[in-house]
């Protein structure tokens, strides 16, 4: 799948960026002497409860106000009590684009606003990206000691070890999974790659990081006939699930299918398939996601002569190992999406679907509670060269969560 290149080293971007705010006793100074301001006089309690439910980005404003109000949106108990009121924030989409100018623009869809930020690594089209609960995991294909987590609101950003016994691959899969009480982490990657002479043939081994241990395992290697993992893999409900691809001889009609991993295994060597799931229906493309630990997939929907064709685009949950049909696009919005690629980027968490097409910054949501599509605000992103490709990512924006483990310098 095609990655774009984007942003450069970060740091506060303009979204984010302390706005020009008179100081209380600059505004007191201009009128009577014995005016009072109501903010000065609430309690810190209170002042926390105020802050608490604006936007992320007027909190990072709020917070360069005065000594006073910085203190509180950085303290543990607001962070913590913010954690509670925002439970219902929705996902942002990040997206970038690959030009000599790295930038990239979120949508918070609750708005319906566009913000310019900016994210801790220089990311080329070799790097993989996953997300969970307010974390982004970042991985360069080219070299695996370049593996990073970070909070993008936050920028608080740790580099992993580097995973031992991980040989090059052909294929790369990443996903994280964050628990969202503890805080601990799982990082999985999944590496394919093909036997020497045998092209139905391809090597397979998941690696798995513990935040809690900060080691990695090797959880399982296996030979793979007539299937090979590819770029998509994510952890839902302790499992790891992975898109197969066929190599010519598989064991369905599709040319994709699904493999379940539960991530507690370390004795399921040689029983890798019996937990193969096939595809819905014919795919161009597939794209897996968490929606509160339920296992959903967009995919691209193949005509049935042809099917590298799109004729398309449908969302589908996983209820044990049969596919559940939750919606397809409506023609309207298929045709303004480009009916004409038969891959594209989506991502989505908790009820938000996001699905954008590469060729065009045009970004399309689809609500799972409502069973709506809406397109979003036009994206500042410009088209600047003919082949220029757009691309991104969902995230939660969270500002208590952090890669470091407590007590972790």
């Amino acid at each position: 799948m095609d990655r774009n290149a984007w942003v450069r080293h970060f740091h506060y971007s303009p979204a984010f960026n302390p706005v020009k705010v008179d100081s209380v006793s600059d505004v007191n100074d201009e009128l009577n002497k014995n005016t009072v301001s109501v903010v000065s006089i609430l309690p810190d309690d209170v002042l926390e409860r105020i802050l608490a439910i604006l936007p992320i980005a007027s909190i990072f404003r709020a917070g360069c106000v005065c000594k006073r109000w910085h203190e509180i949106v950085v303290s543990k108990r607001f962070l913590w009590n913010f954690s509670f009121i925002t439970s219902a924030q929705k996902p942002w989409y990040f997206m970038f684009t690959g030009t000599d100018e790295f930038f990239g623009y979120s949508y918070d869809p609750t708005l319906r606003k566009w913000y310019s930020i900016d994210l801790p690594h220089f990311v080329t089209s070799n790097w993989f990206i996953a997300s969970s609960f307010g974390l982004v995991c970042f991985m360069n294909n080219d070299s695996i000691n370049e593996l990073h987590v970070c909070n993008p609101v936050t920028k608080c950003s740790k580099k992993l070890v580097e995973p031992s016994g991980i040989k090059s691959s052909d294929y790369t899969a990443l996903a994280i999974s964050v628990n969202k009480t503890s805080h601990k982490y799982k990082v999985s990657i999944v590496r394919s790659k093909q036997v020497p002479e045998n092209f139905y043939e391809w090597n397979l081994s998941i690696h798995i990081y513990s935040s809690e241990t900060m080691t990695w395992t090797t959880s399982l290697t296996e030979v793979l006939n007539g299937w090979r993992a590819g770029d998509e893999s994510v952890i839902c409900d302790g499992a790891l699930y992975f898109l197969l691809y066929s190599t010519g001889v598989g064991m369905c009609d599709h040319r994709h299918g699904l493999i379940k991993y539960r991530l507690s295994n370390r004795s399921s060597k040689g029983l890798l398939m019996s937990n193969f799931i096939p595809a819905p229906c014919s795919l161009t493309c597939g794209r897996l996601m968490n929606l509160k630990e339920k296992l959903v997939m967009v995919g691209g929907i193949g005509k049935h002569d042809r099917s590298d064709i799109i004729k398309g685009i449908g969302i589908w949950v996983l209820n044990g190992k049969n596919w559940v049909e939750v919606a397809k696009m409506p023609h309207k919005y298929f045709q303004g999406f480009g009916e004409f690629d038969d891959v594209f980027a989506s991502s989505g968490t908790e009820d938000i679907i996001y699905i954008q097409s590469y060729g065009a910054p045009a970004l399309l949501l689809f609500d799972m509670n409502q069973k709506q599509w809406k397109w979003s605000q036009k994206c500042p992103v410009t088209k600047r060269f003919p082949l220029q490709l757009f691309t991104g990512f969902c995230f939660e924006p969270r500002l208590e969560v952090s890669p470091f483990k407590l007590g972790e310098v």
